[in-house]
Order: C-alpha cells, then sequence, then structure tokens
C-alpha cells in the first residue's frame, strides 16, 4: 500500500500532504494532555509496530502483506497517538528504507495512518458494544480494505493508473492482507493487556 514516487500527480500529492499535516499538527494538540507516565510507551508500541512491519506474510500468488497497525494503536492508546506514532513510523520507513516516495509521504500517512486509526478507532468502540473481538477484528479488516481503496484513488485522480484496474487489484488482495492484520492485532492487544494492564486506550 505504501505508494512510490512518480504516481500521484502534483494536485493530489500536495492535497494529501495539506489533510496529513493540518491532522497530525491537531493530533499533537491533543497528545498535551496524554499522561506523561505513558509517553515512554508510545515509543515501545512505535518501536514494535516499525519492527512488525518489517516482516511479511504470504497471501497468494507470490504476493506478501504486513501489519499497518494503525488499528492496534488506536485500540490501546487512543487515535491521536496513533496518529502522531503511525507518522513517525512511516516516515522513518520512507526517508531510510525506501518503502513509499517522498512525494507520496502525505498521501501513505492518510492512507495507513489517519484513516486506520480513527475509522477504526471508530468502528472499533461502536462494536465493542457486541463484542470486543469481533470489534478489533472489524476494524482491523476495514482500516487495511479502505485503506487500498483510498491509495486506488488517490493514484486513480492521477492518471498514472486506469482506476478500475488498481481498485480493483489493491482492494482484492487487501482484502486478504486485512485478515492477517486482523488476526496478528488481536493476538497483540490481548498479549500486550495481559502483561501490561495499564494499556487500555485514550478516549477519543
Amino acid at each position: 500500500m505504501h505508494i512510490p514516487d512518480g504516481l500521484l500527480s502534483l494536485p493530489v500529492a500536495l492535497a494529501t500532504y495539506a489533510i496529513t499535516v493540518a491532522v497530525v499538527a491537531y493530533s499533537l494538540r491533543k497528545l498535551r494532555d496524554f499522561p506523561e507516565e505513558r509517553i515512554p510507551l508510545l515509543g515501545l508500541l512505535g518501536a514494535g509496530v516499525f519492527a512488525a512491519q518489517m516482516v511479511n506474510f504470504p497471501i497468494v500468488g507470490g504476493v506478501s502483506g504486513h501489519l499497518l497497525g494503525a488499528v492496534l494503536l488506536s485500540v490501546l492508546v487512543g487515535p491521536y497517538a496513533a496518529v502522531v506514532v503511525m507518522s513517525a513510523v512511516l516516515l522513518v520507513q520512507t526517508l531510510l528504507f525506501g518503502d513509499g516516495g517522498v512525494t507520496a509521504i502525505g498521501a501513505n500517512i492518510l492512507n495507513m495512518g489517519i484513516l486506520g486509526a480513527f475509522l477504526g478507532y471508530w468502528v472499533y468502540t461502536r462494536l465493542k458494544r457486541v463484542n470486543e473481538l469481533l470489534a478489533i477484528g472489524a476494524a482491523s479488516w476495514l482500516a487495511v480494505v479502505l485503506g487500498a481503496a483510498l491509495a486506488s484513488v488517490e493514484i486513480g485522480l492521477s492518471h498514472s493508473i486506469p482506476f478500475t484496474k488498481v481498485l480493483t487489484l489493491m482492494v482484492g488482495y487487501h482484502a486478504l492482507i486485512g485478515v492477517g492484520e486482523a488476526v496478528i492485532t488481536l493476538f497483540v492487544v490481548n498479549a500486550l493487556r495481559a502483561k501490561l494492564p495499564e494499556v487500555g486506550g485514550v478516549p477519543a
């Protein structure tokens, strides 16, 4: 889902940068109320998500996926903290490891960080009343699929690849990748809560 350089038109790239900068800035402001004693936890979780994203799991036909982690973070520390941590992780991946293009950083943070953190958290809080495992799984899967769909829209608006083609491929593959995301997220959230009872989530 990491969009490389050359796929986004200048207007689309600038628009996604503007949205991302505004949301990240707002999230940083909201974190002024984040408990100081839990700030080291953000670094720990960020390092964990970064490491997890380096490990790919096979899907079909040679295609592989990896954990995104936005829903995982939003469930554990809230959506605003999740946006900030995901932004840092994706920036490091782009600038040091070449995962995604520099011109597409705004789009990649929007698709994989912001959308997953806020939409995923919203879905999680609504479905949690029914069943928490269902809520985490559904939010994780949906964040991946909708993130892929948004990336397809951005590429389609840029006219670099036909929209129908890129949407079909992206959503099709990421519907499967989302299953892996849901399973990993459920496992990690339950494991962390068992070891770190203070990890819960921050109200939006």
